[in-house]
């Protein structure tokens, strides 16, 4: 393989990124002329980097090795700090693009410098940024899996964060929701004895009253003939029939949860602490803290994020609520996945607060051609069911607030439903969390997740997309009869692949899932080549004040995922594997994995000092007898 192969490669990342580079220099005068004394050999010639570009302010600059032995050389074990010598400068890619970029810092108006050492090929390549600075001083960022961060688009907000180590503005963001989440619960909690799975009621109700009637607060005054609860309990129903909840029997189901706003006393009467009385105070406080917030902001992106917020504090994760609800960008990555259409009609048959549907209705109406379509798709192409009657009247109101899209929601048990029945609506994509651990024996083994799959993909159209999340446990067949099932699916279904997702993607409640990809009523063919990915490292970091939050390596992490699923872009074994299937496998990366690199010279010698350093450690410490030597023997068999 020569180098040119190396940049070729490179080159088509960088235009996929839309950064326009320039190959063998810089168009720039300034850069031109400072590389005209930036020789690698230190003689004080010229020097020419594989690439050079212009992003907004920053520079950036790369050198390309054919081989990934090439990649860096460093002075110390622990990678922190590079080797600056002319031999390291000239034959390793990371160090000669470090020496080309500080020399332009150095010679040139650009004092914030990207520097890109890149090695290998399409399938096997690192890609090394680092960050150098006006005084030559630099930084070593974490590897890339493309440009994808470098654009211009972001490559300001990916300095602020990965460089300068500052907290983006979504994630101020965030704390705010979360600190008026976790402010609200308490005091939902103090103020009106509410229990968890009562205050997502009282919090919908208002919220759909303030959707009806944005100044309702001012008429809540403690009366006692028309209670506050009375008169917002009065406009939810009016919103109810506004928005044409129908039929009339699921909207009484709906309207019926929500009594309680009329029938606990205790928010009606004037709280002396307070002064007002606590229905009062809570209207005031979504109003001014939410709605007035989505003035300056999407209205989607607010009431999503503090209604997610509200919703998960509750035990960590809405675990007092009985469900584990899904992240939004695990949501959206979904809809990405089957490349959902607004001529797709969509099924969540264990559809909790409505995340799945509300994530695929607004990329099916975000492509809709007119505003026909638009009709049509809340119509007639958005299907729930939700067995909990209160997640159910959620679930609802959220569609309400978030873009309508309820018609088709209806409260059930989605494994008493008739598959064939289902299947006559022709769904064209399902999408599913379903309830985790509730096959506990043989008499409940029929709620296991994999009965779950096996029901959805029954109940699909042909060759729709099918798309779950669930413990890894799933793919591997906890049971006997888990593993009769997962026979069963490959005899009548197509399983596609499967994600091995960020162990800390349902961060709180430790369950490490996976998403697995299914084509329904397609039987699965011997001789395919199902894709088996390792996403662990997707871009998402916990904060320890937040939970889980999306860096922006994120972008990048997403992008090469999507590359390979959807593109067939060819990647390390250690991301993805393609490999032919069987029902008595298991259904995760991490079984089929192999380690496909060949190993180096330097690799070998690392591994040969690493056991000799383990060995004579060992032995210094008497513990000769475990490379079968006698006490006595210890000492001669060190190194003289």
């Amino acid at each position: 393989m020569t180098e040119r192969v190396t940049d070729d490669f490179i080159f088509s990342l960088l235009r996929a990124a839309n950064i326009k580079y320039i190959p063998d220099g810089s168009k720039l005068v300034e850069v031109r002329e400072a590389l005209l004394s930036a020789s690698k050999a230190g003689t004080g010639k010229s020097g020419r980097p594989e690439f050079t570009a212009q992003v907004s302010d920053f520079l950036i600059v790369g050198e390309d090795k054919k081989s990934l032995s090439l990649q860096a050389k460093y002075i110390d074990d622990g990678q922190s700090e590079l080797d600056d010598s002319a031999d390291a400068i000239q034959n390793y890619a990371v160090n000669g693009a470090l020496h080309y970029a500080r020399h332009i810092a150095k010679h040139t108006n650009f004092k914030q410098v990207f520097a890109f050492g890149c090695s290998g090929n399409e399938k096997h390549y690192r890609i090394q940024p680092i960050f150098v600075s006006e005084e030559g001083a630099y930084k070593i960022l974490k590897e890339v899996d493309n440009f994808e961060n470098f654009s211009a688009s972001n490559i300001d907000r990916y300095y602020h964060e990965q460089v300068l180590g500052e907290e983006p503005k979504e994630i101020k963001e965030l704390k705010d929701i979360l600190s008026r989440a976790r402010r609200l619960h308490e005091d939902l909690r103090n103020y009106a004895n509410l229990g968890e799975t009562e205050k997502p009621l009282v919090v919908s109700a208002i919220l759909l009253a303030l959707n009806e009637d944005g100044n309702i607060a001012d008429r809540l005054t403690g009366d006692g003939v028309t209670t506050d609860g009375q008169k917002i309990f009065d406009a939810v129903d009016a919103h109810m029939k506004r928005a044409k909840v129908e039929p009339q029997v699921k909207r009484e189901k709906v309207i019926n949860q929500f009594n309680i706003i009329k029938d606990r006393d205790i928010l009606s009467v004037v709280n002396q602490g307070l002064g007002k009385t606590p229905l009062k105070y809570f209207t005031e406080y979504l109003k001014s803290y939410v709605i007035e917030y989505t003035k300056n902001n999407s209205p989607e992106d607010v009431l999503g994020r503090f209604y997610g917020e509200f919703m998960s504090y509750s035990g960590g994760d809405g675990q007092s609520l009985g469900v584990v609800l899904t992240p939004r960008h695990v949501t959206e990555l979904f809809c990405d996945l089957v490349g959902i259409k607004p001529t797709d009609k969509l099924f969540d048959p264990c559809c909790g607060t409505g995340g799945f549907l509300i994530a695929g209705m607004h990329h099916m109406l975000e492509q809709a051609k007119d505003e026909e379509q638009k009709f049509s798709i809340k119509k007639n192409q958005i299907y729930g069911i939700e067995i909990r009657e209160d997640m159910f009247s959620v679930a609802t109101t959220n569609m309400i607030l978030r873009g309508d899209g309820k018609s088709n929601l209806t409260p059930g048990d989605f494994l008493a439903q008739d598959t064939q029945t289902l299947r006559e609506k022709d769904f064209t994509v399902g999408f599913m969390n379903p309830p985790y651990s509730q096959a506990k024996n043989k008499e409940t083994a029929h709620l296991s997740e994999i009965n779950f799959i096996s029901h959805l993909l029954d109940s699909m159209g042909d060759e729709a997309r099918v798309v779950v999340i669930v413990p890894q446990s799933t793919m591997v067949g906890k049971t006997k009869e888990d593993k009769i099932v997962k026979a069963d699916i490959l005899k009548r279904h197509t399983l596609e692949g499967v994600i091995t997702l960020n162990k800390n993607t349902f961060y709180g409640v430790g369950t490490n899932a996976c998403i697995a990809v299914f084509t329904a009523h397609k039987p699965h063919p011997t001789n395919l080549y199902a894709k088996f990915i390792n996403f662990e490292d997707d871009g998402f970091e916990v904060n320890k004040h937040i939970g889980l939050i999306e860096t922006e390596r994120a972008k990048e992490k997403r992008l090469h995922l999507l590359d390979c699923w959807l593109h067939n872009k060819d990647a390390e074994s250690r991301f993805m594997v393609k490999t032919k299937v069987e029902a008595d496998d298991e259904w995760l990366h991490s079984f089929y994995y192999f380690n496909d690199e060949t190993p180096t010279d330097a690799d070998f010698e690392k591994t040969m000092a690493d056991y000799l350093t383990f060995e004579f450690s060992t032995i210094l410490q008497g513990k000769g007898y475990l490379f079968d030597l006698k006490d006595e023997d210890d000492a001669d068999a060190l190194p003289q």
